[in-house]
């Protein structure tokens, strides 16, 4: 099901929606180093997402050193249980001109346990802040879709829109995250044989609803199954989407780049 391979300089570049450069490598070195082989494999701009404030410097570095690399602002729904951060707290930090969304927010019933009023809480003033500041959500959303979607409509995510993150859910719920103005990616949890609903989920939604994505160093694509994450594996994702949808590899490329920069922005990657 995977598309015939394609020298990288015969296609346009490709985006990673969504990595964690900071976890890339035993330190900075080794991380900028798997910067250096996504951009030999196609792989242009990258979207470095935090998880929390502790963690944003590092983000920043990478951001305010490379134009093609943008930074996001929010606490992951499994860090810091219990502790609601509060709109100003989030929009402060997300006031840097190299941030261009808020997030990773959302929910996780998989993860986390008990009484959760806190992570809605937390993630209602995630989009509160967004709305604020007019810049697009970054969702993560494992065990509780209901939920997801119910909050999203409930704080009228739709004013901003956005991603759902690392998708692994049914067909109505992409429809309905669609509805609210927001993107679909596809990680390397599409390529593992044993998700085929995921597959079909991603064979009929509409190219322009979608985007793909690492979450490096986590989730490595089929062949790389097993090992590290890194962005230069993104290339995996959108050759196996390109065989699943029977589409060029090149309309892959040139669509969900261009679904990536109406979302969020940013200018698009020009190699040299």
């Amino acid at each position: 099901m995977q598309a015939a391979p394609t020298s990288p300089d015969a296609l346009p570049p490709l985006v990673d929606s969504h990595c964690h450069l900071p976890l890339l490598g035993d330190d900075a070195a080794g991380a900028w180093a798997a910067v250096e082989r996504a951009r030999s494999a196609g792989v242009g701009t990258l979207l470095c997402v935090a998880v929390d404030f502790e963690g944003l410097p590092a983000v920043l570095d990478f951001a305010t050193a490379d134009p093609h690399i943008h930074a996001t602002v929010g606490v992951h729904p499994n860090n810091h249980p219990g502790v609601v951060f509060t709109v100003d707290e989030i929009a402060a930090r997300a006031e840097h001109t190299r941030v261009l969304a808020i997030g990773e927010t959302g929910l996780d019933y998989f993860r986390s346990e008990g009484d959760l009023d806190w992570q809605h809480a937390r993630f209602r003033n995630h989009i509160r802040a967004a709305r604020e500041l007019g810049k697009p959500l970054v969702i993560h959303s494992r065990d509780a879709r209901a939920d997801t979607i119910k909050v999203l409509n409930d704080e009228n995510a739709d004013d901003v829109g956005g991603v759902m993150h690392c998708f692994v859910d049914d067909y109505d719920t992409a429809l309905a995250a669609i509805d609210l103005g927001f993107l679909i990616s596809l990680s390397g949890i599409v390529t593992f044989r044993n998700a085929t609903e995921l597959q079909s989920v991603a064979q009929r939604l509409p190219l322009d609803s979608l985007l793909v994505e690492t979450d490096s160093p986590y989730l490595a694509p089929v062949p790389r199954r097993g090992k590290p994450n890194e962005p230069a594996y993104v290339c995996h994702v959108a050759a196996f989407l390109a065989g699943l949808r029977e589409e060029s590899l090149e309309r892959i490329h040139v669509a969900t780049t261009a679904n990536f920069h109406r979302c969020f922005g940013g200018e698009p990657y020009r190699s040299g």
